[in-house]
């Protein structure tokens, strides 16, 4: 007789560092799992079959979520060997799992589906997903797993250029590595890794993580030329001369702007400048790194999206009073929901239904404030879902001497004024097969979306290494029947 399995109604819980210790520096606020909490949670998974597990249908990358997560519950009395099996079922799909399961917005994808959520807390995925990558990178077990992969991969002779070292091109690099591909990525900034690198704070995404998580690909055979500006340095015409299919993942490098008097005043930054100055370029850790940010003691983060909610925290632990200010209501929040009660916990304060029109300067071109109308919100909804709002002609002015802008960002012009690239709306034009205009060059991530989220950068560039594949293939196939 079959004995009935209990269910486990309850999330089991990861520490985090107490708000009164966090606020006062950079380090991350999440601790994650021990091995011990990791095999509890995992204990809560239903096994839903492959074929029908809703979860894996919800993420971009289709990683087998019940299949990792049964690893930990089958090997839980030998932890490496657990871990290492979880570890290798994710890598069939995610080559990032360390950052992925720090940033990924699980809560609207893989969780959202989760069946548990019908009779309970839905189980923790993507905290589970960090634990099997920092346990195995903590204790050798990637590096294991790595020179046991690196022996199978069978060269083909050809050669694929990576635009752009953020999510969408390392993802494809690391796949296209792995199916014998000689890869070389462009990177314009002076560091690999993209938005993780200079988007993300440190107390989010640990820094040396994603160094240990590109150096994996490296092993892979990838090669990474920093500095290095596709358009500038070198052109596509060029790549394509020594490249067999080029991949643009580039990212959406460009901030959208406010149109509004004083927007030149001394004291407003976007989001990308100010957040790449803190953490790319550690101006955080000022004198050490040379690299000064200006942070004064009111300042207003405009935007409410993991962009302006990184940019507010971060502006928190610089000792500054921090207000966002956003033109629609709580419910319309873009921002995860982890990302919103921290900052709320860390004493970020939040102003609804306001959107700027005036930023007001003092005798020396130093802002000191900034002046926004009142809106409201209507019972239509735009295509996103969210309510279509109205200004209504009343105006409150706040305090300020720093404002951030984060109301999105552009994709890189020096890509979109490629030759015989078709765009639209600023974003590059693909197929089915992400491939665009110009043949053997394909595309995705932020480049073909506008600024979307880490995750569906990397399942675009799985889609686009799978794409690319095909391609060369065929291309391989043909040389060898005119041979």
């Amino acid at each position: 007789m079959a004995v009935k399995r209990k269910i486990i109604k309850e999330r089991v819980p990861t520490p985090e560092r107490p708000v009164e210790e966090r606020i006062h520096d950079f380090k991350e606020v999440n601790l994650g799992y021990t091995f011990e909490l990791a095999v509890k949670e995992a204990e809560r998974c239903l096994q839903c079959p492959y074929d029908y597990a809703p979860c894996i249908k919800g993420c971009p990358v289709h990683i087998n979520i019940p299949g990792f997560i049964s690893k930990l519950v089958e090997y839980r009395d030998n932890p490496d060997k657990a871990v290492k099996e979880a570890l290798n079922v994710i890598w069939a799909c995610n080559s990032l799992p360390a950052t992925t399961g720090r940033v990924c917005p699980q809560e609207d994808q893989c969780e959202k589906n989760c069946v548990m959520g019908k009779v309970g807390d839905k189980v923790n995925i993507g905290k589970l997903e960090r634990f099997v990558a920092d346990y195995a990178r903590e204790h050798g077990i990637d590096e294991e797993l790595l020179f046991e992969i690196i022996p199978k991969i069978e060269k083909t002779g050809q050669k694929v250029a990576i635009v752009g070292a953020g999510p969408a091109g390392l993802t494809a690099a690391g796949e296209l590595a792995k199916l014998g591909y000689d890869v070389t990525i462009y990177e314009a900034l002076h560091e690999a890794g993209g938005v993780l690198m200079y988007g993300i704070p440190e107390f989010r995404l640990p820094k040396d993580i994603v160094e240990k998580e590109i150096d994996k690909l490296r092993k892979l055979g990838v090669k990474i030329l920093t500095d290095h500006i596709v358009g500038k340095t070198v052109t596509m015409e060029e790549l394509l001369e020594e490249y067999d299919a080029v991949f643009i993942g580039s990212g959406a490098g460009t901030p959208r702007l406010i149109n509004a008097p004083g927007i030149n005043l001394n004291g407003i930054y976007t989001a990308n400048e100010f957040l790449t100055r803190v953490n790319l370029m550690k101006a955080y850790k000022f004198p050490e790194y040379d690299t000064p940010v200006k942070v004064g003691k009111k300042v207003i983060v405009i935007g409410a999206g993991n962009t302006g909610m990184d940019a507010a925290r971060s502006a928190r632990r610089f000792g500054a009073e921090v207000t966002i200010a956003y033109r629609r209501g709580e419910e319309d929040v873009s921002a995860r929901e982890e990302e919103v009660a921290h900052a709320k916990e860390e004493g970020v304060k939040f102003e609804y239904f306001i959107n700027p029109v005036e930023f007001i300067g003092d005798e020396n071109g130093n802002l000191k404030a900034v002046k926004f109308e009142k809106m409201k919100a209507l019972d239509e909804r735009d295509a996103r879902g969210k309510r279509k709002i109205v200004g209504t002609g009343e105006y409150v002015t706040l305090e300020a001497d720093t404002v951030i802008i984060a109301i999105g960002k552009h994709p890189n012009r020096l890509i979109i004024n490629t030759p015989g690239l078709k765009v639209e709306r600023g974003k590059i034009v693909v197929d089915e097969n992400l491939m665009t205009s110009i043949p053997g060059v394909f595309a995705g991530g932020d480049a073909i979306r506008g600024e979307a989220t880490v995750i569906l950068a990397m399942g675009d560039g799985r889609r686009a290494a799978k794409a690319i594949h095909e391609y060369l293939t065929k291309k391989r196939e043909g040389q060898k029947a005119n041979a």
